[in-house]
């Protein structure tokens, strides 16, 4: 499928597609009891490389649910696998995946995958390695998940077997003491030495597979969440030292990370710890290097980000949020320690926080919903988590309104198709750079490093300093949707489709009269 754009705004040359664009948006400032509002116009010049380079992906925690479902899942759709099921034979899909599996209007009625707006990266071309603290091969693994049919991992025994995740991190202080049984596939020595083994692992990947670009991604266990201490690690400089020294409140993600940018590695964090120390941030910017994160927002965090963005939007208030998980897979059994189960829970709970700050009619300065999180590691569940949420609300003339949701999810198959658009979406913004209309010769930059744009399948969305953070789902779907339009110089979708509601814009516009419809009575209208 090709799309091509008619329009003197749009170029399209050999390496990339050029367009000048014209960017609308809207500044208000309160004045006391007067609002000064502004509408603003930036022109803008979009250069997207069309090249699609080869993406190396390397996964920490690449033996876990997530790691071995997602190798799979790329296993199985490239070779176009089918199994037998209770209810039949199923094939291989990207089901969930918001740049394979879901489409965007262009005009009228037609509509195309996400995905196929801008040239990107095919998943079956991606090349997969990773670490993990646990030395059993990707077949195993994927057996000791439970996730997949046993008719397809039987498929793909062979080819998983042949993949062993390389040594990882190990810090029984940021992670539940419950995990040591697995960590038999350890890097030893200082956290310096463990970052420059790092380091060689990602060089030694890319001259073995001779991929072009390589995007880390942490999918291993929530670790608790790292104390910010002056002269440790909140700048670029003392996290230096910080890691030479040895310091114990680096975290193993921290390291990752560190030597992701080291490496000019774009580098996203799936879990909700906070890796991304203001140390880390400062080094991500002076390195140009993407960061992005965090916690995979995939479930009943999704669903959380939806109501209560209609609740408030119609004018309904919520004001108790109660949800309450259990969960028996590794991540579930990890969460059952308390430390790591609070970095859970600020990214669940600060979901709605931008939805109530949004309205103060309904809420006043500083006001929240009671908002609470439980999580319990059931074994028996598995990966099919259960989700259970009250949302309590307050209506006209103090009525309340009740809406109990249950929700089962199986956990890694709704993270599996998140991973993937994290890594085709982030390497596509790499390829996109901007300046003004007028600046002639003047240098394209590109994207702030803490990579915004992908909030949409973050939990905790990571914004850039003073910037505000957004986790109303459908704005954030329309985010990556408007800036892949803005790149091929379309506007955004206003829904206003003025066209279909205004005479003189009507495409079947014949004269002045009034367009006429039959109206069908029944039951004895009048």
């Amino acid at each position: 499928m090709e799309i091509v754009v008619n329009s003197p705004k749009v170029k399209y040359c050999d390496n990339y597609i050029e367009t000048h664009y014209d960017y609308l948006y809207t500044k208000a400032e309160k004045r006391g009891n007067k609002i000064e509002v502004a509408p603003v116009t930036e022109h803008l010049v979009i250069r997207t490389e069309s090249k699609v380079p080869r993406v190396g992906v390397m996964l920490v925690g690449w033996g876990g649910n997530n790691g071995s479902t997602f190798t799979a899942a790329v296993l199985a759709n490239k070779e176009g696998l089918s199994w037998q099921t209770k209810k039949g034979v199923q094939k291989a899909n990207w089901y969930g995946s918001v740049t394979q599996a879901s489409t965007v209007r262009l005009g009228g009625d037609v509509y195309v995958p996400l995905g196929k707006l801008l040239p990107t990266v095919h998943p079956d071309d991606l090349v997969i390695d990773g670490w993990d603290i646990s030395s059993a091969n990707l077949a195993e693994a994927m057996e000791r998940a439970q996730v997949l049919e046993p008719g397809l991992q039987q498929q793909l025994k062979a080819k998983m077997a042949a993949l062993k995740p390389r040594p990882s991190i190990y810090d029984q202080d940021f992670i539940a003491a419950n995990q040591a049984s697995r960590a038999d596939n350890i890097i030893k020595g200082t956290k310096l030495e463990q970052v420059q083994k790092i380091c060689q692992d990602i060089e030694n990947f890319k001259k073995k597979t001779n991929v072009d670009k390589v995007i880390i991604l942490w999918t291993a266990n929530t670790e608790r969440f790292t104390e910010i201490v002056d002269g440790i690690n909140d700048t670029y400089a003392n996290l230096k030292l910080a890691i030479s020294s040895n310091h114990p409140e680096i975290s193993p993600s921290t390291l990752f990370a560190y030597a992701a940018i080291s490496m000019k590695c774009t580098y996203i964090n799936g879990s909700p710890q906070n890796t991304f120390v203001p140390g880390i941030i400062e080094m991500a910017e002076k390195n140009n290097v993407f960061i992005a994160g965090d916690d995979f927002k995939s479930g009943q965090t999704k669903i959380k980000s939806v109501l209560v963005d209609f609740l408030v939007s119609a004018g309904i208030k919520p004001t108790s949020i109660v949800s309450y998980n259990h969960l028996g897979n590794n991540d579930g059994k990890n969460l059952s320690a308390p430390k790591q189960f609070r970095s859970k829970e600020i990214s669940k709970s600060n979901v709605v926080d931008d939805m109530v700050d949004s309205n103060d009619i309904l809420y006043k300065p500083g006001e929240k919903p009671d908002h609470v999180v439980v999580i319990k590691y059931v074994p028996y569940v598995g990966d099919s988590k259960r989700a259970m949420d009250e949302y309590t609300s307050e209506i006209m003339m103090g009525g309340l309104n009740t809406i109990v949701v249950h929700n089962t999810c199986e956990d890694s198959l709704l993270a599996t198709p998140i991973i993937l658009d994290l890594i085709i979406l982030a390497e596509l913004c790499s390829r996109i750079h901007l300046k003004k209309q007028g600046q002639g010769d003047r240098e394209f930059v590109g994207f702030h490093s803490v990579l915004s744009l992908l909030s949409y399948l973050c939990k905790a969305p990571l914004v850039p300093h003073n910037t505000p953070v957004v986790n109303a789902l459908f704005r954030q779907r329309a985010c990556i949707e408007n800036v892949m339009k803005a790149c091929l110089g379309l506007p955004p979708d206003s829904n206003m489709l003025l066209e279909h509601k205004v005479p003189f814009l009507m495409k079947d516009e014949v004269s002045n009269e009034p367009h006429k419809k039959k109206i069908k009575i029944q039951n004895g209208g009048h």
